[in-house]
């Protein structure tokens, strides 16, 4: 107990550096191993995602274009991940602030996508004969890169007090901290939580309610349907499992969200610096790593783009007209 309740210094050859808790030197090298390991996981497996939809032409469905913009933002988060350092920072003020801001426009554009594909299950489960012309890839393709600008504007409206003067609440020399007030930080747990959160949970038990109602008639007269009817009913099966998938993506994005929010708000001013919230931000962080590793059990085409990506075999003459589905 006395070694762990010993300190060091962040630098110790500046005397207002940081201070850290001593740990066993096994225990700290374990925590980076892990911290590289699963960074270099997620990365690695979201960039699998962001190649699979990008290369094969016939993954370019509205749906698949949301699961890539998702994949770039876990695909940053990973790179992100590993810079959580046992507390100290050794990057600068300047890279300090730029960590945060690109983490607070990853979050923001996660919890966007989020929404944006709730919206989609629920145009293709609710409104079948509207989805092809209401949801289109142009549609998506602006309402994407609308996510992203927005999110970029929110963050820095959000982070100006701190963008303005890197380091200013820093209390020691190692430190990577941001200061919100209370005023702000409320109106994000609305914009970015509250608001987001009731809008998925709404379209998604109106979804699951349709679903169960659509998997009922098709189980009483799948034996009466002709054969164009049984087309209409393949469909209605393939979108049903894609909103079972996705609802599994959006459940675990929520197990992962939730206690990153509820930690931050039973702190004072200061966010993703403190200990007890450490779990909770390495849960969030670990999402990006749990959704491919979702898309290899219950999505084949990934599991086929995988095959032909470690195989090479992507780089043969017209292997992006190849068959996925």
């Amino acid at each position: 107990m006395e070694t762990l309740e010993e300190t060091e210094l962040c630098f110790p050859q500046i005397n207002a550096s940081c201070m850290k808790p001593k740990r066993p030197h096994f225990q700290t090298m374990l925590t980076y191993v892990l911290l590289f390991s699963v960074s270099l996981l997620t990365a690695s497996l979201n960039l699998l995602v962001i190649i699979s939809i990008s290369h094969f032409k016939q993954l370019h469905t509205p749906t698949n274009h949301l699961l890539l913009s998702l994949a770039v933002s876990d695909f940053f988060m990973g790179l992100l991940m590993f810079c959580q350092i046992d507390g100290c920072w050794f990057l600068g003020n300047l890279m300090c602030n730029l960590y945060q801001y690109l983490a607070f426009i990853i979050g923001s554009v996660s919890v966007g996508t989020m929404v944006l594909i709730s919206v989609d299950r629920y145009v293709a489960i609710c409104k079948p004969l509207r989805y092809s012309t209401e949801i289109t890839q142009r549609r998506i393709k602006i309402c994407v890169c609308l996510c992203w600008i927005c999110s970029i504007i929110y963050t820095g409206l959000y982070l100006k007090d701190n963008l303005k003067q890197p380091g200013r609440y820093n209390s020691c020399f190692g430190e990577c901290v941001i200061l919100i007030n209370y005023i702000a930080g409320l109106a994000d747990l609305v914009i970015s939580f509250l608001l987001p959160i009731t809008v998925i949970i709404v379209l998604y038990m109106r979804v699951f309610v349709v679903a169960v109602s659509q998997a009922r008639a098709m189980r009483s007269h799948i034996g009466a349907v002709s054969l164009q009817r049984s087309v209409k009913v393949t469909a209605k099966k393939s979108e049903l499992k894609a909103a079972r998938t996705l609802g599994v993506v959006v459940g675990v994005f929520l197990i992962c969200l939730c206690p990153y929010y509820i930690v931050s708000l039973t702190g004072q001013d200061t966010l993703l610096h403190s200990s007890s919230a450490a779990f909770v931000i390495y849960l969030y962080y670990f999402n990006s790593c749990l959704n491919p590793l979702i898309y290899a059990f219950l999505y084949p085409w990934f599991r086929k783009s995988i095959k032909l990506i470690v195989t090479l075999k992507i780089l043969q003459p017209e292997s992006c007209e190849a068959n996925m589905l």
